[in-house]
């Protein structure tokens, strides 16, 4: 099956491989193989792997001898993965204790599994968790070529963004102003320093905004970030009509601090609203509420409406990209 692979020569196949496993990128469901004097690397995520490794499409054979939980369990089971940690979400413990077992018997990698306990709650947004395997919930997630170090215990971090991350972060342009209002641990903040962006990740969470220093020099960008900690309303105030580009990913409450946005935009600035609504209408409260807080001092222009992922029955995570423009 033509996968993505890594071509690299047989004398720089072990180095290579070590580079590539360290970043969580070898896709170990597919074999390693050597063919005409060049290692073929198997890769989970061909945009991820640095510029300077040679990607190509490789008929890899699958691998028969590595064992999933399914195979352990007779039932294919739901559960994510961040970094070395497997998060379930079951209902019942025993069910839970069944699939955790399965996966420390399985050759997946996991130094920790977990199930959520909790819904996400507080203005923290953090939830508590079972953990059935493992002593520590702190891991390492890797994505895009980026990677973070986080506590699921002690911050918000979802995993299922990540796609949504890179379209964002596709868009910045290196000399550009950015300003995550939500910040967390990085996901959009350290990726658009990344870009060349100069930015200012603000976050109410003590732990996410020490996570957003480790990570913005974990990732070689610390002279171009800048980590709060602080509500956002109030840290506006320091910067006032500063921001090209501005990231709201606080899709329950975002409309409430768009005033603060508004005190943050330049004379023309890119904004990237974050909402759940209905299905029926996902897109409207949203544009209005931006209208509201943005006119008439800002022109308001809607770029793209997009629909991220399903969030409940009959209710969408939804984002709008608008440019606002002073008049």
């Amino acid at each position: 099956m033509n996968v993505p692979c890594v071509r690299v020569p047989t004398s720089e196949g072990e180095a290579t491989r070590r580079a590539l496993a360290e970043r969580d990128l070898v896709d170990r469901t597919y074999e390693i193989t050597v063919r005409e004097g060049s290692l073929y690397i198997p890769v989970t995520d061909a945009a991820a792997v640095r510029a300077e490794f040679d990607v190509v499409e490789f008929d890899a054979e699958a691998r028969e001898t590595q064992t999933m939980p399914a195979d352990v369990l007779g039932f294919d089971p739901t559960y994510e993965r961040l970094g070395d940690v497997v998060i379930l979400d079951e209902d019942d413990p025993d069910r839970a204790r069944r699939i955790a077992d399965a996966i420390a018997e399985s050759d997946l990698r996991a130094e920790t599994v977990v199930n959520r306990a909790s819904k996400v709650k507080g203005e923290l947004r953090v939830r508590e968790w079972d953990v059935l395997i493992g002593d520590s919930t702190e891991t390492v997630h890797r994505e895009y070529g980026y990677e973070f170090l986080l506590d699921i215990a002690e911050v918000y971090f979802s995993p299922r963004l990540a796609t949504e991350r890179h379209r964002v972060v596709e868009q910045v342009r290196e000399g550009e102003r950015a300003f995550d209002m939500f910040a967390g641990v990085g996901p959009f903040a350290v990726p658009m320093a990344g870009h060349g962006a100069e930015v200012i990740g603000c976050d109410l969470n003590a732990a996410a905004v020490d996570y957003l220093h480790e990570n913005a020099h974990r990732n070689g960008v610390a002279d171009r970030l800048t980590a709060v900690e602080g509500d956002v309303r109030e840290v506006a105030d320091e910067y006032e009509n500063w921001a090209d580009r501005l990231v709201m990913n606080l899709p329950h409450s975002a409309d409430d601090f768009l005033d603060a946005a508004v005190r943050l935009a330049s004379e023309e600035c890119v904004l990237h609203y974050y909402d759940i609504q209905h299905e029926d209408d996902p897109f409207g409260p949203g544009i209005e509420s931006v209208r509201e807080a943005a006119e008439p001092a800002y022109d308001v222009r809607v770029d793209t409406e997009r629909v991220v992922r399903s969030y409940a029955p009959h209710e969408y995570n939804v984002c709008l990209d608008v440019t606002l423009t002073a008049r």
